[in-house]
């Protein structure tokens, strides 16, 4: 066999592996083979497959498995995630993101994208890309995925007025995501020098006017976004909105901000060719939008954004950062924690846009998009903790609540309705008494002989009281 036809036949049966992330067995594969593909044949071809390293074996006898060389993404089929995975060196290479873990389908587009731009085949706009996708029917974020979401952006203030776990955390909010968004687009500022300007107006000395105007840019529109999070929606106006705060300032032409473009614009480092026609692109960015604002699940809604918006280029320049901060919109609307792209690889998420623009694939996109959010609710998780405020009205009733589980205990009662509503001191206000009440019971319910000093109890009074009435 010559070798030509030998690696085309090799990397044929390769393709059809990587479309089985849990693992394809050699009957379905045969299924798929031309009708002159014995079943020899392709034993030999997977076993050549196995010794290059770029296909594993799992399994035994009818059970047998083939999946790509690679490591899984945490989110799904952790059946494949076993210790029988080999790395190839080169899916090593294409897989080691500090942090992030990669699916078999975002390694394989990262191995296209990674290619030389001459290999790379030219491509234009895929209308059937997005008429292929029905809201509440197609899911780029399977169930699973979306449940753990769901589960890490949960926040306290989940049934409150939308925006409110926005506002909560604004200040912290704003340097984050100005920070973060800007530097995927190249901006050398650092978090200090972001928080330096955002709070206290002091620009950086050393910095481009330009990389200065776009994190001011971005606090614009990030505090439209929170202060506005009742009337802004998944529309038009909306988006345009965005682009309008977030390219002012950084346009040639001054008339191109907020004005979705009439021009042709090409893709740096890409072979994807946006749509050309205005027409098309007004009627398709009305489309992208309505399709979006049907979509239910607020993180489904959030991810569509993140891959139609971009992929469209409804604008001259700055899609990319009007498309993070769209894709923040749902999540700020059901009180969800915000997606602030830290420590998000640079050249991983221009490589996840490539996926997208020239293969009309969101895997890897998805990847950088679980990992992303992951990272952004761990860092609000603990902004939380520190933003806890003190309860004002026990602070207001301190001494009321010391004297009343004073009195109980020394007068030796029992913990109940009755005996603190006897007890209730005057000092407290009849419309507050309700949840005075329930403030007491929550204190005893954490009080011990250690703590009870702090309302003037001796540890042997307590342990004398405890004893006569548990």
């Amino acid at each position: 066999m010559p070798k030509k036809a030998a690696t085309q036949e090799l990397d044929q049966v390769h393709s059809l592996i990587a479309r089985y992330p849990e693992g394809i067995g050699v009957d379905a594969l045969l299924t798929q083979m031309s009708n002159n593909t014995s079943r020899r044949t392709l034993q030999r071809r997977l076993n050549n497959l196995v010794q290059d390293q770029r296909i594993v074996c799992i399994g035994k006898g009818p059970a047998t498995r083939y999946v790509l060389a690679a490591v899984t993404a945490p989110y799904i089929a952790p059946e494949i995630a076993t210790n029988h995975l080999i790395q190839s060196p080169r899916a090593a290479y294409l897989a080691h993101i500090p942090g992030i873990t990669l699916s078999v389908e975002g390694i394989d587009i990262r191995a296209h994208i990674s290619q030389p731009r001459e290999k790379r085949t030219p491509v234009g706009y895929n209308m059937a890309f997005l008429e292929s996708y029905y809201p509440n029917y197609t899911f780029y974020l399977p169930e699973t995925l979306r449940t753990q979401l769901h589960s890490m952006g949960r926040s306290p203030t989940q049934q409150t007025q939308a925006g409110t776990f926005a506002r909560d955390i604004l200040s912290r909010l704003l340097i984050d995501l100005s920070w973060a968004s800007s530097k995927l687009e190249g901006n050398t500022y650092s978090w200090l020098d972001t928080e330096r300007l955002i709070a206290h107006g002091q620009a950086a000395d050393d910095k481009d006017a330009l990389e200065t105007q776009m994190i001011l840019n971005h606090k614009a529109a990030i505090e439209y976004l929170v202060h506005n999070s009742e009337q802004v929606g998944i529309n038009p106006d909306t988006v345009i909105a965005l682009h309008a705060m977030l390219a002012d300032g950084l346009m040639t032409d001054p008339l191109t901000v907020g004005r979705l473009r009439n021009c042709p614009v090409g893709i740096g480092g890409s072979v994807y060719q946006p749509l050309t026609v205005p027409q098309s692109i007004e009627e398709l960015f009305g489309i992208v939008l309505q399709m979006a604002d049907e979509i239910e699940d607020p993180f489904e809604q959030s991810f569509f954004l993140m891959v139609h918006l971009p992929y469209l280029q409804p604008f001259e320049d700055v899609n990319k950062r009007v498309s993070r901060l769209a894709a923040n919109i749902p999540l700020i609307r059901h009180n969800l924690c915000p997606l602030t792209f830290l420590d998000v690889p640079q050249q991983l998420y221009v490589d996840a846009l490539l996926g997208v623009y020239e293969l009309n694939r969101i895997e890897l996109l998805r990847d950088v998009y679980f990992a992303a959010y992951h990272r952004s609710s761990q860092q609000y998780a603990a902004t939380r903790r520190e933003m806890a405020q003190p309860d004002t009205f026990r602070m207001r009733y301190r001494q009321a609540l010391a004297e009343i589980i004073r009195n109980i205990i020394q007068e030796n009662l029992p913990v109940n309705e009755n005996t603190i509503r006897q007890h209730l001191p005057i000092s407290v206000a009849e419309t507050d008494r309700p949840r005075f009440m329930t403030l007491v019971q929550e204190e005893f319910k954490s009080l011990h002989a250690g703590n009870a000093i702090r309302f003037g109890v001796r540890p042997l009074v307590f342990e004398g009281w405890q004893g006569r009435t548990g």
